[in-house]
Formats: C-alpha cells, structure tokens, sequence
C-alpha cells in the first residue's frame, strides 16, 4: 500500500500518524499548535474527524443539555462548535503543505467524505463506529483512494465482512480496543498477529491507551503503521484528551518506533565489521575450522 510516496508494510518506516482528532476543540491556533508538535516529532501524518451533525447526532439527543466550557448548550449545537468547515480546513490543508505533512480525515457520514474529497487527501480513515455502514463503505470504495479501517467495537465476522466490502487492495486495519483510556488487559495486541494472518494487506494499530509502551510492543509484533490521539494539555476539556500523548511523549514514541526498526535489521546472519576485532581476540579455532581460519587471517 502507498500513501503519497510512502511505502507501507512489512520491510518499510512504520507510518506514524498523529490523530488530532476534535481535541483541538474548535480552535484552529490548537489544530496548528498540534500540526506543528506532529510535525517535531517526525510524525508521517496527522488526522482529523469530520462530521455533518445534523446526520451523525441521533434525533433524540440533539435537543439534550450538557455542561460545556462555552456553557450550557444542545449536543447538536455542541457539536457544531467543535466542528471545523470550510474555511478552517483551507487553512489546515495549506499549513500543513507548508510544514510537509500529510493530512487526511476519518469522514462518519456519506456527506462528510464528499467534503473530504473537494481537498484531494492522501487517503481516507474510516473509524471503527463506521465499520458495520455498509452504505458508507461502498461512499469511501467509491472514492478509489487508499483506506484505513480501525477495528474498534468489532468481531472478527464483522472485520471479515467489511474487508470483503472493501478489497484488500489499497487497504490497511488497524488493530483497535475502542475504549478511552483502554486497560491494558483489554489491548490483546496478538489480534494484530491474527490479522497478518489472515488479510493480505498491511495491519497497523491505534492506540488508545495510557502512555507509550504497548504502541511500542505492536510495533515490535508487526505492525506497519501506527496512530495515537494527541493534545496540548491532557487536562483540556474532552473525552479524547485523557489517552492522548503531549508532545514529550509523542516525540519519545516516534524516537522509539525508529530504534525498534534498527533493532530488528533484515533477518540476514552475517559477520558485522564491528566484531571482527572481537573475534580475532576470542575465537578459538581447531584445524579443521579452515573457513573460519581464512576469515580470521
């Protein structure tokens, strides 16, 4: 799979993708603040969520009230004001051109992914509540652009249908535990060994977890991309903003991600120059050890 001119899967830099999601709040200077620590960190993309509200709010709680720091309002009216449109989205898309990032969308409704469209995105994400839309699957597969599907709140069966639906081709899972924060006895990170197994496209992970490590152990396990929440400040307002990462620990994540695709190398046993010095003070040799004897000398 490709996304603009990264390659993504085994063998390849594990795609990192930093989701920004709603928890920039409403605030375009937070979304530039976020693009510009995605960025410092050595992210490959960052990602937002779109929504036409009027669709994706269900009509018996758009009229009901909750505290907000804006104050008291409707959720519908809520969700309008987190809700970035046009205009900011001309600006995140030159922002981000100008900061060379890539950046690109979960879409929850059929008019949301339109919307995408008008900015020609790298690819679309398709989040985990969406996975069983068929409606809204056939919109994406319409689009002809590479997919990511996470596969939060999920079965197997239903993984398997939606794939079906999609065709492995151009298509990426992603490992995913839907709970925010997720316990760590929840992760089962080995589901991402099970997918390998049975999908022939690139499995990644998204993370929902406090801290870094079992990011870290999925890349360890496989993975070819990964995709945490991420935030200025963890005690900002919204449910995201408990199990997203600051920017110290997102820049410690990409920092890691990289050592661990050092660690592993390509498979191939070999002498390495750095131990040559150290054979030729420790290795004992008997005669008929002759290829060894002629490497030695």
């Amino acid at each position: 799979m490709q996304i603009e001119n990264k390659e993504i899967g085994i063998g390849n830099p594990t795609y990192v993708i930093a989701e920004i999601g709603i928890n920039h709040n409403g605030d375009l200077e937070i979304a530039k603040r976020l693009i510009d620590t995605a960025v410092r960190a050595g992210c490959d993309a960052v990602k937002f969520q779109k929504r036409n509200p009027d669709v994706c709010v269900p009509e018996d709680q758009k009229a009901v009230k909750r505290d907000t720091p804006w104050g008291q309002m409707t959720y519908l009216d809520y969700r309008y004001r987190v809700e970035f449109g046009t205009r900011e989205y001309d600006e995140i898309d030159a922002y981000c051109k100008q900061k060379n990032i890539d950046w690109f969308a979960s879409a929850w409704d059929e008019d949301s992914v339109a919307f995408m469209e008008t900015f020609n995105p790298p690819c679309h994400k398709i989040p985990s509540a969406m996975l069983t839309n068929d409606r809204l699957l056939k919109a994406f597969c319409a689009t002809r652009r590479p997919l990511i599907l996470s596969t939060g709140m999920s079965t197997m069966g239903e993984v398997e249908h939606a794939v079906n639906q999609l065709g492995e081709r151009n298509l990426m899972l992603l490992h995913c535990n839907s709970q925010y924060p997720c316990p760590v006895d929840d992760l089962n990170l080995n589901v991402i060994t099970t997918f390998r197994e049975a999908f022939a496209c690139p499995i990644g992970y998204s993370g929902h977890e406090v801290g870094i490590y079992p990011t870290l152990l999925a890349v360890a396990l496989g993975a070819c991309s990964v995709e945490r929440h991420i935030t200025v400040d963890k005690a900002l307002w919204g449910s995201d903003q408990a199990c997203s990462l600051e920017a110290d620990e997102l820049q410690e994540l990409c920092r890691q991600i990289r050592s661990i695709e050092s660690v592993f190398g390509d498979g191939v046993k070999r002498l390495h120059a750095g131990e040559r010095q150290v054979l030729r003070k420790l290795r004992r040799v008997t005669p008929s050890s002759s290829s060894v004897h002629t490497l030695i000398t």
